[in-house]
């Protein structure tokens, strides 16, 4: 650490910001009267600075003070740095991220940048199996990876601080105090979901996380180690996705397991579990969509070349900005084949000017299946359809409406379909295609060999 400047922790309070509560009052009159802990404290709501989310924007965050919570002792955060970063030292796991701590620190920024978004709500087992993003549906946070690459790049230089990180387009507070932290030593908390969990455990707060957030920033703030700020950020998360996990926290292992409150009410009340810490929090209910795909296949000349119609999808909003095959919401009582065929012609026409009665010939059409593709709050069955058309004239000779000017659509060929990034309902849907090719390829060499 010679020759470098430890950036103090701006998040723990100075001595002069301290407040004494009313149960703090109340015990100094009569020392026999003990404030009364309780398990859910509710919280009480001051506006705070106003501080971006992860897509950059600025959004004003409420400050939620709970209920006889208290913060870190001096002595009590240094006890639990020293035994978290010693246990981390022997049990860190070995991720493909963490061996590019060497080398210039603008590449270990931006190699962790790009780590923290895919694992942002997505489990490292996930990460390391996919090498492609395709599959961890985090296909906006892409975009404003380049998005903010692009805005480093024409400034010059990368931000080395948590502050200068959260004006970057798609980094926000999560992402710029990893980042800070880990490529450029920085004293800047991490608040993950695991962060949470370990925090709100060692401090028994059962409220919803998402009203406390901002008391667990102060508290993780307190914690964060200045001398390895990096290193500490990832022991906790360590901990949180390993021993403090959400439904079997291996608390005989913690190295922290003396600090716990929720730990040591669980021991004294059989009630009590660790956890019951932090409240779970109810998802709302999956919503239920139906909607027709048509795979429309454009053969062209006597050798039968072929290539697909994709659409894309509007820049805000579910799956922003990426391709898909032609699609139409359906009611669920209006399902049946020839509803859905009669809505996907009016749409194919409408928007593309594609009209089986008059500039192009169906040489086939026909169901290939049902998909149904699960989304965080979306369960969304999919009728698939492959029609099978030869156009009169040239494709570019399609005319645009005034409807058809507002969507953005093209055709590709086949090997720019099995190379391109689509997602992963629409890949399931072409492979669904494919199938169905393959399986009438060999039935027709069967019959043809007989």
């Amino acid at each position: 650490m010679a020759g470098k400047t430890l950036i103090p922790n701006s998040n723990v309070p100075s001595p002069s910001s301290f407040s004494i509560s009313p149960a703090m009052e109340a015990m100094a009159e009569n020392p026999k009267r003990r404030p009364r802990r309780r398990r859910a404290a509710a919280a009480a709501t001051a506006t705070a600075a106003a501080a971006p989310g992860e897509n950059g924007a600025g959004a004003d965050v409420a400050a939620t003070a709970v209920e006889d919570m208290e913060d870190f002792a001096k002595g009590e955060a240094e006890s639990m740095r020293a035994s978290l970063l010693r246990w981390y030292d022997e049990h860190r796991r070995s991720l493909p991220w963490r061996a590019a701590s060497g080398g210039d620190e603008a590449e270990r920024a931006y190699a962790v940048w790009v780590s923290e978004v895919m694992l942002q709500q997505t489990r490292v087992a996930v990460v390391e199996v996919n090498e492609m993003w395709a599959g961890l549906g985090y296909y906006r946070r892409a975009r404003f990876l380049l998005e903010g690459a692009k805005c480093i790049v024409d400034k010059g230089e990368f931000p080395r601080t948590a502050s200068a990180l959260r004006r970057v387009p798609g980094i926000g507070n999560y992402t710029a105090g990893a980042i800070a932290s880990i490529a450029f030593n920085e004293a800047a908390p991490v608040v993950d979901g695991n962060v949470v969990r370990v925090i709100s455990r060692l401090k028994a707060i059962s409220a919803n996380p998402k009203e406390t957030a901002t008391v667990k920033r102060k508290l993780a703030g307190q914690l964060v180690d200045p001398l390895r700020p990096g290193d500490f950020n990832q022991a906790i998360m360590e901990l949180g996705a390993t021993l403090c996990s959400r439904t079997s926290p291996g608390c005989s292992s913690c190295p922290i397991s003396k600090q716990c409150k929720a730990l040591s009410l669980s021991k004294d009340t059989k009630s009590v579990e660790v956890t019951d810490f932090p409240a779970k929090v109810l998802k709302a209910k999956q919503r239920h969509d139906f909607a027709a795909v048509c795979v429309v296949q454009i053969m062209q000349g006597a050798d039968e070349n072929h290539v697909f119609l994709l659409v894309k999808r509007p820049e805000e909003g579910l799956l922003a900005g990426l391709w898909e095959f032609p699609s139409v919401p359906l009611d669920e009582d209006k399902v049946d084949v020839g509803l859905r065929r009669k809505e996907m012609d009016k749409y194919l026409k409408k928007s593309f000017n594609l009209d089986i009665r008059r500039n192009c010939k169906v040489v086939s059409r026909e169901d290939v299946g049902e998909y149904v593709h699960i989304f965080s709050h979306i369960r969304l069955r999919m009728y698939v359809e492959l029609m099978i058309l030869t156009i009169k004239g040239n494709l570019d000779k399609l005319a645009k409406s005034e409807e058809q000017c507002k969507l953005t659509w093209k055709f590709f060929d086949v090997s720019s379909i099995e190379t391109m990034g689509l997602t992963s309902g629409v890949r399931k849907v072409y492979n669904m295609i494919k199938g169905i090719k393959e399986k009438k390829f060999c039935e027709s060499w069967i019959l043809n060999d007989k």
